[in-house]
């Protein structure tokens, strides 16, 4: 049986925002043998320089990208108390503060600008040079940290242009930013090195694509050079009743779905009832093709085999 933290160590962690240090448990009256100890049974975990958890606090059942995001929302903390007050938080730990998706961010180290000459990096830290005017930061949990659209720019330059697809249309799907602000905040840097990635990548950007799988299917559409996908299209039958809501319409015929894990549920009705809405959509003469993580990871045969699909439609269509 796990032993918890005492109340002084308890209320250390909770002041500091779930993490603490060796010095702190030694205030709180554990040896450094006591410390080593619960770090080898698993009690506590380092996570990085000087920072560690309670192991009983983290649900032992979390997912890994909520996993990931809790441990670096923490690391986070760790390395603002560290450094000082005149360090902002920026690039991708910017956009994990502002609760965007995680998905292809390197969360190893902690990003944050500072606008001194004092930008040397370390192990668990990236420290970037650069001047932040008053309308780039904000406040999120106490933190100072770059806004949505700088922190998306940043991250996307920094990246691939996917990865910035993926992060600008969740911010406007959640109604974090607009599209100008997007586009207006990527054109401000022509100096950086992936510039054309984030000034695509802001235009690109649309607030109806509701998932990180959406997001990356809509990228490799166009990397095919298919028509312009549009997302959410209502299907409805001849006299105007609702048939579906689908993710996304390629041309005038082609559906294409993206099957996330949890999409359907794991119920047979639930599996039956998305058979025949399919039924529903090929009766109004649609194709369906269905793209999945898989899939993401194949591009460019995912591409042909949608290629593949479209053309089907159109033959059906003109009769050829």
């Amino acid at each position: 049986m796990l032993i918890s933290m005492n109340k002084m160590l308890r209320r250390i962690c909770t002041a500091r925002g779930g993490w603490f240090s060796r010095q702190d448990a030694m205030a709180a009256g554990y040896s450094p043998s006591e410390l080593q100890l619960r770090v080898r049974q698993g009690r506590w975990l380092r996570l990085s320089r000087d920072v560690y958890v309670e192991a009983a606090d983290w649900p032992s059942d979390e997912i890994p990208w909520d996993r990931a995001r809790r441990r670096h929302l923490v690391e986070i903390r760790a390395v603002v108390a560290r450094l000082g007050p005149d360090v902002v938080v920026s690039h991708q730990s910017a956009a994990v503060l502002h609760g965007l998706p995680l998905w292809g961010l390197d969360l190893s180290r902690v990003h944050v600008t500072r606008p001194s000459r004092r930008t040397r990096s370390e192990r668990t830290v990236v420290v970037h040079r650069s001047a932040l005017d008053d309308g780039e930061t904000t406040l999120t949990d106490g933190i100072r940290v770059t806004t949505v659209s700088r922190s998306v720019a940043e991250t996307a330059a920094a990246s691939s242009y996917e990865i910035g697809v993926v992060l600008a249309d969740a911010a406007l799907h959640q109604g974090l930013v607009s599209t100008d602000e997007l586009v207006t905040t990527a054109d401000r840097f022509p100096q950086w090195a992936g510039s054309p990635a984030a000034r695509a990548a802001a235009r690109f950007a649309d607030a109806l694509s509701e998932s990180v799988g959406e997001s990356r299917t809509r990228v490799l559409i166009a990397n095919a050079g298919m028509p312009k996908p549009r997302l959410q299209v209502v299907i409805r039958e001849r006299n105007g009743v609702f048939v579906a809501r689908v993710d996304i319409l390629v041309g005038e015929e082609l559906v294409v779905e993206f099957d996330g894990e949890h999409k359907y549920g794991g119920s047979a009705d639930a599996v039956l009832a998305e058979k025949w809405r399919e039924d529903r959509i090929r009766a109004r003469g649609y194709r369906v093709a269905r793209v999945g993580w898989s899939d993401l990871d194949q591009p460019t045969r995912t591409a042909n085999r949608l290629w593949s699909a479209l053309n089907d439609g159109r033959r059906q269509v003109t009769g050829a």
